[in-house]
């Protein structure tokens, strides 16, 4: 695991499309622990049967479930020359997770890309998406109860990364190549001068 890059932004920001992406472009795996957590929870494994109420609730699985699911994944193959992070960390205790987890194999985080859109849009996203790919979890009531945490929660991270200078803010409410390209532009110009972390 060379080096990390993260998309952080509100639920609907976008930022798994763009992960998506760039992980294409880049040749290394997008990592999304929504996308983990879901498959855990349609296999009915152990850790997806603590999740499933969890998720149900709008709430946040504990960051001990989701380290070791991460972990898991970070030591497949295809991750061996970095991964490109979708929506993880969600918290300030995950981040510095995550800096001991890539500190491990000698990886850093190269550059958190932050999304930022608007709640109104947000939620008219969140809803269309509901429809379009019948997500059970997104309801206006669960919603409003992810935006909430979100606030509550993950926007700390922003001041976090801000201070290690990996931070990059990116207008999220903008056509999809646009910000393609202020995203490649963003992961190029911090790659010239990679931060020493988060932690």
């Amino acid at each position: 695991m060379s080096s990390a890059i993260v998309f952080f932004g509100p639920p609907g920001s976008g930022k798994g499309t763009q992960a998506s992406r760039l992980a294409a472009t880049l040749g290394i795996p997008q990592i999304s622990t929504g996308d983990l957590l879901r498959n855990h929870v349609s296999r009915g494994s152990a850790l997806g049967r603590v999740a499933k109420p969890i998720m149900e609730s709008g709430a946040l699985v504990p960051d001990d479930l989701v380290t070791k699911m991460l972990k898991e994944r970070l030591a497949e193959p295809d991750a061996k020359n970095g991964a490109i992070f979708d929506g993880y960390p969600r918290t300030v205790a995950q981040a510095r997770s995550l800096q001991a987890l890539l500190e491990e194999t000698g990886g850093r985080v190269d550059a958190v890309l932050f999304i930022d859109v608007p709640d109104t849009i947000l939620v008219d996203r969140l809803l269309k998406r509901a429809v379009l790919e019948g997500r059970a979890d997104d309801t206006r009531e669960t919603i409003a109860e992810r935006l909430r945490v979100y606030r509550e929660k993950t926007a700390p991270l922003a001041d976090l990364y801000r201070q290690s200078g990996a931070l990059v803010t990116i207008d999220g409410n903008r056509a999809i190549e646009t910000i393609a390209s202020d995203v490649a532009a963003a992961l190029q110009n911090a790659r010239t001068a990679v931060p020493k972390g988060a932690a």
